[in-house]
């Protein structure tokens, strides 16, 4: 419970409560982002499922995440850091990749940079030129998510 100490308390938790009330549901996030990747990518709304990856199954190409990321920050209102959804910082470090594959270090890198992501699959197999295979449709709500909340 939040006391509000204003002459004008009631219409300060008003507006809060709007706020608080007009976060949208995680459904309503999947169909801004399907929408989103059916105009960027031109794939049909049957293709754009949760476990859809972005590049295997939807065809995303590197040039295609600029308008996607576009999308996303004009569909939501929010800002989306190039880092944020793209490590190659992680994934070029010396430090982190031996032999064209993320050591621990590096899996613990990309566990802390991108919680939203699933990478238990990855980590079977942490070859750098299979990280663009792993994010799914799902990655993508849950990022946008963590935005809205923010």
């Amino acid at each position: 419970m939040v006391e509000i100490t204003t002459y004008d308390g009631e219409r300060v938790f008003q507006i809060l409560r709007k706020g608080v009330m007009s976060m949208p549901s995680r459904d309503e996030i999947f169909e801004k982002v399907q929408s989103a990747l059916v105009d960027a990518l031109g794939v049909d709304d049957d293709e754009v499922t949760p476990e859809a990856t972005m590049v295997g199954d939807l065809g995303a190409e590197s040039i295609d995440f600029l308008d996607i990321v576009f999308r996303l920050e004009k569909a939501f209102g929010i800002k989306i850091p190039r880092s944020e959804l793209f490590p190659e910082d992680v994934l070029s470090s010396t430090e982190f990749v031996v032999d064209g594959k993320l050591n621990d270090a590096g899996i613990a890198a990309l566990k802390e940079r991108m919680p939203f992501v699933d990478l238990a699959k990855f980590e079977a197999n942490p070859s750098v030129q299979n990280f663009p295979n792993i994010l799914t449709v799902e990655d993508m709500v849950r990022y946008v998510q963590t935005k809205i909340a923010d």
